[in-house]
């Protein structure tokens, strides 16, 4: 998952932006993380439709929804957010209901696709990309076979000072809740000061808070056992066939990444042929064989090698595996609570 931490309104409310950084052209604008689809996507959309369009890039779900908040929606037109973000620019009136009869490859979504909890039917989001995150670590180097989260939270002797865990507020606070049993989503303030201390104690077992080179250094050997997303774990297994990726028995969360119309959009007949371009099962199939995510497009994915699979396992995980698990939904005002806690931690000896 291309993303930080997961905030809600109350994070941005009476927050300073800079509008300069807002785009003002005339043609659509899509806004996305940077690598989250095929290079070409935007100029071959443009060729195919006669839609003049550019991309613009953010680097973490904060930084576009604090130009979409700042500006109104004003000069954008798509963007790439995370669930709970499209929740929240849902609630605040910024983004334009989904007209099925415009984005007609819709029909390619799994059925599953279409009954997320942050949004049954696709009312005001297109989920783009979806997943979870476990264990990821090298085979050849731990025994026995890593299986609860507790294994990175009091890891084994031998893996002591190898661990790393995400340092990101949702995924850390996930790791806590889910090895006590509580859900990914917990707002319950005593709870959470429970996987607080939990976790401050944990660090005296870890080699590092780590959310981009974690698969670099189980690759190295530098680490033996890394709380990762899903897809990136893929980007280990790549360099090295003895990392493996598992989902702990007590569960984990289900992320989804998504494409939403903002309301502002001068062009929303533009903005949801861009939805349908991308939803095509070659163009959506991309995503899945390059950034090795798994995507909500059944006609994509069944179109997917075996061979990729077999090499990356975890890309063989079907819709219903995937929403048995539970998703990220906004948390409320719950966020301060979860930031005021990831900072106590990460400050903590």
């Amino acid at each position: 998952m291309i993303t930080t931490s997961l905030p809600l309104r109350a994070l941005f409310a009476g927050a300073a932006f800079s509008l300069s950084a807002a785009p003002a052209l005339a043609q659509l604008v899509i806004s996305n993380w940077d690598g989250y689809m095929a290079p070409d996507a935007v100029a071959n959309f443009s060729t195919e439709t006669g839609e003049a369009a550019e991309m613009v890039v953010h680097a973490t779900n904060e930084e576009i929804m604090g130009k979409i908040i700042a500006s109104g929606g004003e000069g954008f037109d798509v963007a790439f957010v995370s669930s709970p973000f499209a929740e929240v620019l849902n609630n605040l009136g910024l983004l334009e209901p989904i007209d099925p009869a415009k984005v007609p490859n819709l029909a390619n979504l799994y059925p599953e696709a279409a009954s997320l909890p942050h949004d049954p039917g696709n009312a005001f989001s297109v989920p783009y990309a979806w997943g979870t995150t476990g264990l990821c670590y090298r085979s050849d180097l731990v025994s026995p076979e890593p299986a609860s989260w507790n294994d990175l939270l009091q890891p084994a002797e031998a893996q002591a000072g190898k661990v790393t865990l995400l340092g990101t507020d949702r995924w850390l606070l996930a790791a806590g809740f889910l090895a006590k049993g509580y859900s990914v989503n917990e707002t319950d303030q005593a709870k959470l000061d429970e996987v607080e201390a939990d976790l401050i104690a944990a660090k005296q077992t870890m080699l590092a808070f780590d959310d981009t080179t974690f698969y670099s250094k189980l690759v190295s050997g530098e680490a033996t056992l890394v709380h990762a997303w899903d897809g990136w774990c893929n980007y280990g297994i790549a360099e090295n066939a003895a990392i493996k990726f598992a989902v702990p028995s007590e569960g984990s969360d289900l992320w989804v990444d998504t494409m939403v119309v903002l309301k502002a959009s001068k062009n929303k007949d533009g903005a949801f042929k861009f939805l349908n371009y991308i939803l095509d099962a070659g163009n959506h199939r991309w995503a899945a064989e390059n950034i090795l995510y798994k995507v909500p497009n059944q006609a994509a994915m069944e179109g997917l090698s075996p061979d990729l699979i077999a090499q990356f396992p975890n890309m063989g995980m079907t819709p219903a595996d995937l929403l048995k698990l539970e998703q990220l939904r906004d948390v409320g005002d719950a966020t301060r609570a979860y930031a005021k806690a990831v900072s106590a931690i990460k400050a903590a000896n």
